[in-house]
């Protein structure tokens, strides 16, 4: 890897949610170790703040703890941003729940979380964000993390599903509202992904290497070049686009079950 590869991100603030751990880690990673400033944010304090302490020992990441869906707290967030370094340069909004349920007897409550969370945190940061983005006139670039799940049908994640798709067509919008500023926004979709939180799942590796076209299920590193790719410079011209890395599931989507 040469000099210009490690340093693609040197001078630029990077804020993203729900990133404590798995994918929204690995990103908040690899975007630390290649020379930004980032903003590693979590709903559980102490994770936030052992993971910015893990990722700092690579580069320079904070902890930013507290609720992604709290409208005061993602104005918060990106005024903290702008304090700390004086620039804002990229925002993903990472954070997301999945509240599995039958759709018979999914709760209104557990409805609401869902989207609280995976939309209207994500809407808000993006519109937040982007205010101050224009404010500095330079550009800046955007990314949501959707799911196959906004793809293909999945068993007991309507909502969850619902939610991903939303996010989706949300960038493509946003192409609309915010190419004049230069401002560009995208959408990762992962597909199986082994994490902290799937590997509670003994089968889960195994079950999904199965029914994925690549043999395997992907890792937090897979989902995380692919992210890097689109919040880089190389890609300012990629604008409301979502790549899926799911190892070609969606091409087939054999069901897990």
């Amino acid at each position: 890897m040469d000099k210009t590869t490690i340093d693609r991100f040197a001078g630029k603030t990077a804020i993203i949610t729900g990133a404590g751990q798995g994918i929204g880690f690995e990103i908040a990673r690899q975007l630390a170790s290649e020379g930004a400033y980032v903003l590693l944010n979590d709903i559980d304090e102490a994770l936030a703040e052992a993971a910015a302490a893990q990722i700092g020992k690579e580069g320079d990441c904070r902890a930013c703890p507290g609720d992604s869906g709290d409208l005061p707290f993602i104005d918060g967030m990106v005024k903290r941003a702008i304090a700390e370094t004086g620039t804002l340069d990229i925002v993903i909004a990472n954070a997301g729940i999945t509240l599995f349920g039958d759709f018979l007897q999914y709760t209104p409550e557990a409805f609401h979380k869902v989207m609280t969370v995976n939309l209207a945190g994500t809407f808000f940061l993006a519109q937040a964000a982007a205010k101050e983005l224009i404010r500095q006139g330079r550009g800046g670039s955007m990314l949501f993390t959707s799911s196959v799940t906004g793809h293909q049908a999945h068993k007991n994640l309507a909502a969850y599903g619902m939610s991903k798709a939303a996010l989706e067509m949300l960038a493509k919008h946003l192409v609309l509202e915010l190419s004049p500023y230069g401002i560009n926004v995208n959408a990762v979709a992962p597909g199986a992904t082994l994490t902290e939180r799937t590997a509670e799942d003994t089968e889960y590796a195994a079950t999904w290497s199965s029914i994925t076209p690549m043999g395997r299920a992907a890792t937090p590193q897979d989902i995380a070049a692919a992210a890097l790719f689109l919040v880089s410079d190389t890609a300012r011209h990629i604008t409301g686009q979502t790549v899926v890395v799911d190892g070609g599931w969606t091409t087939v989507s054999p069901s897990p079950y």
